[in-house]
This record gives structure tokens, sequence and C-alpha cells, in this order.
């Protein structure tokens, strides 16, 4: 099959979209890319395509591709944005260039458009021995999908089917031009050892070692999708009958995950912390384990990237940074007829007759009593026990006072007192 047709029936779902944007570094992969796009809307209705560059300034080699990029773009006719970024250096610079390179690129991306990159069969082949190498489970065995969400666009690799000969041989045959990057010659990066002496030495032995690496890659991928409809299913038991849903955190029932074997409550949790942390090694999830077999009146917490999960009952809740940083002091409410923002807290509104006098808002320190409608003075920290209120909640759980006196807890309209009830908007995640 010719380029042109893989390229076509790669990107058929996407030939409605507003642009075509070319991830364009001069470099072979997408030099080969932008020119046979460009062919190929000479025949073909597709959108309007562009380019775009990232200058990174780490080597002084780089400073000439601009302009290489530029003399491409205007012998095809295509419009070329250049955009410099700093990378901040990290424990990785790949990585940190590479994240550069992706908030430029989504910063760009307009709703429905589309990002063009040239990663090929062989930079498949090459990911997936890295992750092997590096102990990856299923999901990063799948190594590069084709299409993936990016800002409010999508990203797409048409030519993970194309291997680098092909492109190479494509170039010669157009008489293309390309920059060549010093730094894929220096063998301390990791991924050029891989490339340029560990899958030659494979390719002696094994010559279409490439191809069967990708076509792991794709077969995990399906693995993969099977292991997040297994999840998905075994979530949605678990995230039923939420309670206190005000809280507006993620949270899930214990139950329905101990009655799956470990494996199974491994592969839905690692689902649902995806969107929330980075996923925890093997020698982790032991927090897990804590945290799942502690006593019901425990409060045992698992600490991850960005947050941590706590366990309140029969129930987990994942709290991030921000939930885990203390609220700030009394906050005065001098007109409850205004919303109130609490820093670093959400907000806060009366509905009913304010009490008359002057308004505070403060939280727990300890020692808090109320008047109960019937039942006298009582101790607070005793209400918040009957309410069932999760341990990780109450220090934030705005209080209003008037006059020094607790007169409402927020969104427990029993512990009211007049006419008034307290509706507390509490931060998200």
């Amino acid at each position: 099959m010719s380029l042109d047709s893989r390229l076509l029936s790669v990107l058929a779902p996407w030939r409605g979209s507003s642009a075509w944007w070319v991830a364009f570094s001069g470099g072979l992969d997408s030099t080969v890319l932008l020119h046979a796009l460009v062919r190929l809307a000479e025949r073909r209705a597709l959108p309007p395509i562009r380019a775009i560059h990232v200058h990174h300034g780490l080597q002084v080699a780089a400073d000439d591709w601009p302009a290489h990029c530029q003399q491409v773009c205007d012998r095809l006719g295509v419009a070329l944005e250049i955009v410099r970024v700093q990378v901040i250096p990290g424990a990785s610079l790949e990585r940190a260039a590479r994240d550069a390179r992706y908030q430029a690129f989504a910063a760009r991306l307009g709703e429905d458009d589309l990002l063009l990159t040239g990663q090929h069969r062989d930079d498949q082949a090459e990911t997936l021995l890295f992750r092997l190498l590096r102990g990856a489970g299923v999901r990063g065995l799948a190594a590069m999908p084709v299409a993936r969400a990016l800002a409010s666009g999508q990203l797409v690799r048409p030519l993970l089917d194309v291997s680098r000969a092909e492109l190479e041989d494509y170039a010669r045959a157009n008489g293309l031009a390309w920059v060549e990057d010093p730094s894929n010659k220096q063998p301390e990066y990791s991924r050029n050892f891989l490339r340029r002496q560990v899958l030659p030495l494979l390719q002696q032995r094994w010559p279409q070692v490439s191809s069967s690496l990708a076509r792991t890659a794709a077969h995990m991928a399906d693995a993969q999708q099977l292991l997040d409809e297994l999840a998905q299913q075994d979530l949605a038991v678990a995230q039923a009958d939420i309670d206190f849903d005000w809280l507006n955190l993620p949270s899930l029932a214990l139950a329905p995950l101990r009655e799956l074997t470990p494996a199974r409550q491994r592969n839905a949790l690692r689902h649902w912390l995806a969107a929330r942390t980075l996923a925890p090694d093997e020698n982790h999830w032991a927090g897990w384990e804590c945290l799942r077999d502690a006593r019901a009146d425990a409060t045992p917490r698992w600490r991850l990237a960005g947050g941590e999960l706590q366990r309140s009952g029969e129930r987990i809740w994942w709290l991030p940074e921000g939930w885990l940083a203390s609220v700030g002091g009394p906050v005065d409410w001098p007109d409850p007829s205004v919303e109130l923002q609490l820093p670093g807290n959400g907000s806060l509104r009366l509905e009913g007759a304010p009490p008359i006098g002057r308004l505070q808002i403060r939280y727990r320190i300890g020692g808090e009593v109320m008047d109960v409608s019937g039942r006298g003075r009582r101790d607070l920290k005793r209400l918040l026990n009957e309410a069932g209120i999760p341990a990780f909640a109450r220090g934030r759980l705005p209080l209003l006072y008037c006059d020094e006196q607790l007169v409402a807890v927020a969104n427990l309209p029993q512990l009211s007192a007049g006419r008034c009830a307290l509706k507390w908007c509490a931060p998200g995640c």
C-alpha cells in the first residue's frame, strides 16, 4: 500500500477537522509527512494544512532549523508558525523538552483541530522496548496510540505503520532535504542506545524485529482496552450510592472492591486513579492493602503523587493536594446576602433569614458546642459523629458564628439554629 493510501486510511475519521497542524521539526519523519499531505491535498479535499515548529534553544545547531523549516514551507505553500519555548531542566532534559513542546502544541490547537506527528514504526518498536526494560505494565507496553485527545483537539500519529526505511525511500525519490539532530547520536541517552546499538543487533538475527515489536504494542493496546472495560464495570458498582456528594470529591465503596480478586482491585484502582495521579509502582501497592484492611474505625491514608486516598468507614476518598492544605482563620461575613468566597475552601451562601448580629465563619479547633432544637446544648464532635461526616472533612466544614455563638454547620440543616441554612460549595478536584 502506498504512503498516500495509508495516510488517507488512518486520517479518514478526521477529514472534517477544522485544520491539520503538522508538528514540523525539519527532520526526516515530519518532512515526509508534510510533503505527502501537501501532495495529497492537491488531489483530495482535505482540511487546511499548517505547520508548527517548536524551537527549544537547547543546542547551537538548532538555531538554523527555523530558517530551514520556513524555506521548506514556503516551497510547499504551507503557513508555518515558529514557537520559541523555554525548557525548565529537571531530572530528564528529554522529558522537560517534550513537555514544553506539547504545551506549545496544545496552546495552538483550536476546537476539532488535529496535530499530526511523524513517529513511525521503528519509533514504536523502540518505545515498547524502552518501556519493557523499565518494567512497564500492559498500558505502558501498548506504547504510542495512533490517536489521543490533546487540549480541545486530537493528536494523531499517521505513520506508525510505516518504517523509517520507507520514509527514507520516499524522501530520496522526491528530492527532500531534512535536518539531523546531533543529539540523536549521543549514546548516553537511553533511546539513542536502543536505536543505534540494540535494535540493529536484534535486526541481524530477527530482520522483522521492528514489525514484530510494533505488532506486540498493538496487541497490548487491545489488552488494555479490555482491562479498561473491565475496570469500568467494576467501578460502576463501587461508585453507586455516594453519600455526602456535596464534598465534591471522588470516592468508592469498599465492599464491592473487596469482592474482586487482588488483580481486579488493582486494575480498577489504576483506571480510577489514572486521571488523578501517577500510576503506583508495584512496591507501592502495599498502601492500598493497608487502606483496604484497616479497622472500620481507623483513618488510614495512602499517599500518592498530587494527593492521597483516605478511608472513612467503608468508603475511600481521593483528596487532591488542595484538600490536604490547612484552611485560613476566621472570615467575617458582613453581608450574608452576598455569596462568601472562602480562601482555599470554596464558597458559601446563606438561605433563609440570617441571624441578627456579627456573622463570622470559623473552623473546628475542638470543644465547640451548639444549641440544637429539642435537644439542648450538644458537643459538636458528637453531632458530627452522628451525622457520619468523614473525619478528613471536619476541619474544612465551615461553621457559622453569630456574636461568638455557633449557630449553623454547613450543609447540615439539622444543625442550624433559626430559619437559615448554610450552603457550602466545597472546592473540587
